[in-house]
């Protein structure tokens, strides 16, 4: 399947606070994470089934590639929240790179470089959250984080912006995640 975006959650198990926070730090690089307290949360979470134990099962249906089956009813809404549907931009938005701007239908506007940058980011993935990390080491090119005060700042101003144009977008953080574009 060339072409079609595929999203991936990566499920952590961790039993206390401590490994859960050192977990966080680990994964904070993956598109989406869930971090939970036993392997009975994360099915929970997945909507298992239960297999069989092996001694129970009979010699012939032992298998190496046999994996429980994941039910899609189960959860959807906790999902949905992970690992959005992907979503089109909005057809009139659209950055301009050569001229550095932010065109809404029949305006623009100026856009500084990382204004630019951190925009392009989320606007060639709409609806796909952008790790704090992974933003940071696109538009500033290190894996620097500190405080996060300067990337949101940036946003800050990205907003403004969308809401100058009167734009049906706008990003959305996502809390201790990072970014996404969203439409309105």
């Amino acid at each position: 399947m060339q072409g079609v975006p595929v999203a991936s959650l990566v499920i952590g198990i961790a039993s206390s606070p401590a490994e859960r926070r050192q977990l966080a730090r680990l994964l904070g690089g993956s598109d989406a994470f869930l971090i939970v307290s036993n392997v009975d949360q994360a099915r929970e979470f997945l909507g298992v089934v239960e297999m069989p134990p092996v001694a129970a099962l009979p010699a012939q249906t032992v298998r190496a590639d046999v994996v429980p089956t994941v039910r899609a009813d189960v959860v959807p809404s906790a999902r949905a929240d992970v690992v959005p549907a992907a979503q089109p931009p909005p057809p009139d938005l659209a950055v301009d790179s050569d001229r550095r701007v932010l065109r809404w239908r029949d305006q623009e506007i100026d856009l500084t470089r990382l204004e630019h940058d951190v925009l392009l980011c989320l606007v060639d993935a709409p609806g796909q959250v952008w790790t704090y990390e992974r933003l940071h080491l696109e538009v500033w090119g290190n894996r620097h984080l500190g405080r996060g005060s300067d990337m949101h700042s940036v946003v800050r101003r990205v907003r403004r912006k969308l809401a100058r144009l009167d734009a049906a977008a706008t990003i959305d953080a996502v809390r201790g995640v990072g970014f996404r574009l969203a439409t309105v």
